[in-house]
């Protein structure tokens, strides 16, 4: 009954390049190079993102003509598709003018020549690689930098396929940030000194505009809940969760019909919060007079938190708003995010616990999440339903982004694996991670980072993608380990 709010996409530019007096020296050569770069166009077409098409550009005329267009069409990445040799006066205008990626396609139609029938039509149409090393290499005494070279066949190649469907996932990044709305509400648990985040800088950083809301806004909107929206709700909860009787920890008891209902409506009101503002996001914290309306409608948004996530918005306790672009680089690369910092250690078992008593990607459990009923949540206010389950088992990714000294933003990238095994009753998400070389010495290098504790909490392994992610936007990173 999960279902993403709005589609993941992206807008990729493609043209092809060529060297305009091979026409009329080579009839039906300028239509076969088409009828292969119609081909590259299915492909990156095949990753669900919207292709513009600009076509040969075998001349620097068109060379300019063709960045005007591709000025007025908000591209997230361009492909440059090296359908035969071409002049880099054809390249050095679109690279010298473009600020997102361009990847070159060095894709080349035969695994080999017919060295027995060769001629010059065939090798042209086959010269892919040609020059390369010249719009590479003028494009560094322009100052910039080809974002990555694709080299291979273009057909039933998996490493082609495999390096344009990263670079199309990251376009869904690149698109998502621009214009994103995280919004913030309440303020820093006191005192997490590494939450705190100056929302101009992160405007600076990412292009996202970051909107200051009012804990009143929540409320406002929790009061005009109906009982059948609570009741629309309720029916999803039960669809997605599982309500299981108490084990070990005696802060939990089975979810009460109380805690439910309360939570349900904190869903909704939520709901119509990311609606009424135009929410990508939100990081939140709040603490409030015991026993108020504010308190028991904040403390009630894990459930529906947890939902949120896996419809693609994500939603971050604890007011952080840095791991809050986290989960959301994490979801639009399609690999979950959620809200994480680290447990207790497993020295036997060598892996460590990794969860969080907070909102989860749900759409990444490792089989149906757990309601329980809480209480009380541990070093916070209130009491209600809390989500409790694992990560699907098999690779891992982390990302935490954190500040350095002059105030510039750091990604934290790890990977590892989420290992079966059990988790504490608590009502709160754990995952088994485990990592290489040994977890004690993985934990030490990343803590040494300088990270802040919280990170987002991702499957496979993406962190090549991530750090790519990292370099287009001008921001330091490190891979723990590498």
């Amino acid at each position: 009954m999960i279902t993403r709010k709005k589609k993941r996409t992206a807008r990729a530019g493609i043209f092809a390049v060529g060297h305009a007096i091979y026409w009329g020296q080579f009839e039906g050569l300028h239509e076969k190079l088409m009828k292969y770069h119609e081909k590259a166009i299915e492909i990156i077409a095949g990753y669900e993102v919207e292709v513009i098409n600009y076509g040969m550009v075998d001349s620097s005329e068109k060379s300019f003509e063709t960045i005007k267009q591709m000025k007025k069409d908000d591209l997230d990445l361009i492909f440059c598709n090296m359908v035969t040799y071409a002049t880099s006066s054809v390249f050095a205008p679109i690279i010298r003018e473009i600020e997102i990626p361009v990847i070159l396609l060095a894709l080349q139609p035969l695994e080999r020549m017919d060295y027995s029938k060769a001629s010059t039509f065939m090798q042209l149409e086959n010269d892919n690689i040609c020059s390369v090393p010249e719009f590479t290499g003028v494009a560094v005494r322009l100052g910039k930098k080809v974002a990555d070279v694709v080299i291979g066949m273009l057909s039933e190649d998996e490493s082609v396929q495999k390096a344009i469907g990263e670079w199309c996932e990251i376009g869904k990044v690149l698109h998502a940030l621009k214009g994103a709305r995280i919004g913030l509400m309440g303020h820093v648990m006191e005192a997490m000194y590494d939450m705190h985040t100056d929302p101009t800088a992160v405007t600076a950083a990412f292009g996202i505009h970051v909107p200051l809301l009012e804990i009143d806004d929540a409320v406002r909107l929790y009061q005009q809940v109906t009982e059948e929206e609570i009741k629309a709700k309720i029916d999803v909860i039960r669809q997605e969760f599982d309500i299981p009787e108490p084990k070990s920890d005696p802060l939990t008891k089975k979810l009460t019909e109380e805690d439910l209902y309360q939570a349900a409506r904190s869903a909704v009101a939520l709901d119509r919060l990311v609606g009424r503002y135009h929410l990508t996001g939100l990081a939140y914290y709040y603490e409030g007079m015991e026993g108020s309306l504010a308190q028991k409608v904040t403390s009630n948004f894990i459930v529906g938190n947890s939902l949120l996530n896996g419809q693609g918005v994500p939603m971050c306790g604890e007011y952080d708003l840095k791991t809050c672009i986290a989960m959301l680089i994490m979801d639009r690369l399609n690999i979950g995010g959620s809200f994480a910092e680290f447990h207790p250690l497993d020295f036997k078992d060598d892996c460590i616990l990794i969860g969080h008593d907070g909102p989860h990607h749900i759409a990444i459990a490792e089989g149906k999440p757990v309601l329980r009923s809480l209480i009380k949540y541990h070093g916070k206010p209130g009491h209600g339903a809390s989500v409790e389950f694992k990560i699907k088992e098999g690779p891992i990714t982390m990302l935490g982004i954190t500040q350095t000294a002059d105030g510039g933003f750091k990604f934290v990238i790890g990977e590892g694996y989420s290992e079966k095994g059990p988790i504490p009753p608590t009502g709160n998400t754990n995952t088994r991670g485990k990592f290489e070389p040994d977890t004690k010495t993985f934990i030490k290098k990343w803590v040494m980072e300088g990270p802040t504790h919280h990170y987002a909490l991702g499957i496979g392994h993406h962190a090549g993608s991530v750090k790519k992610i990292a370099d287009i936007l001008g921001i330091e990173s490190i891979i723990v380990g590498k």
